[in-house]
């Protein structure tokens, strides 16, 4: 029987969610066939029981295929759609509210909870003047973030990657700043600058363990969260 299967070409062909059924799947089973399967099932968009239909050397392929796939490097996008919904990016980070914050902060080092990052990152264009866009009120994560299950995971991956590189940036910047506060402070009394000094460097340390968490999502390779079977299959071929 000739199975037809919808074959992504690139990571923004595969929802998120799809990614983060398949990583659960990887998290809780050490089969290295069922991780195959479950992997063309989601995504694929098949029912696993047409899966078992296919030939070894077939599933071999598709196996190489998704390993080259999850090699690309995703890129950061500003603005997607979801359906006919467009969503655009936070367009000022310096202004950025401290609920909006806190959630990021939360959700956007777990892979389960990206949708949820992506809902605080991303919200509905309300408004556009040539380059320069505005967004959606930020009313909450669970506003959007059944929606951004929907997200391509290229563009899902690249905003934590993004986020990583600008916590980075945020952190080789700590110490300059630091040491430019103080020089400030040397004009004042010794009173203000030992007064003024220690909630400086007490607001520094806090930021720096925010940051710190913030680089716990790490510019991983991708392919790392793929089965071994995905290597042996591929010196099969």
């Amino acid at each position: 029987m000739k199975l037809d299967l919808i074959i992504p070409t690139n990571l923004n062909e595969i929802p998120l969610k799809s990614y983060q059924k398949f990583i659960e799947v990887c998290n809780n089973s050490t089969d290295e066939e069922f991780i195959s399967h479950k992997m063309v099932e989601l995504f694929c968009g098949i029912e696993l029981k047409e899966v078992i239909k296919i030939k070894q050397n077939d599933l071999n392929r598709l196996v190489n295929h998704f390993t080259e796939l999850f090699k690309q490097k995703p890129i950061f996008e500003p603005r997607f759609k979801i359906n006919d919904k467009e969503f655009g990016f936070i367009p000022n980070l310096e202004k950025i509210t401290t609920g909006e914050y806190i959630d990021l902060d939360k959700y956007i080092t777990d892979l389960s909870t990206l949708n949820n990052a992506l809902a605080v990152m991303y919200r509905p264009i309300t408004k556009q003047v040539f380059k320069t866009y505005e967004i959606e009120e930020y009313q909450g994560s669970a506003t959007y973030s059944e929606v951004m299950e929907f997200c391509p995971l290229g563009i899902a991956l690249a905003s934590q990657v993004f986020f990583y590189n600008l916590g980075n940036e945020l952190l080789k910047a700590i110490p300059h700043y630091l040491s430019k506060e103080i020089m400030k402070m040397n004009t004042h009394s010794k009173h203000n600058l030992e007064k003024d000094g220690d909630g400086i460097i007490q607001s520094i340390n806090s930021l720096r363990e925010m940051l710190q968490n913030l680089m716990n999502v790490q510019s991983w390779d991708y392919i790392n969260h793929l089965p071994t079977l995905l290597t042996k299959s591929k010196k099969q071929k």
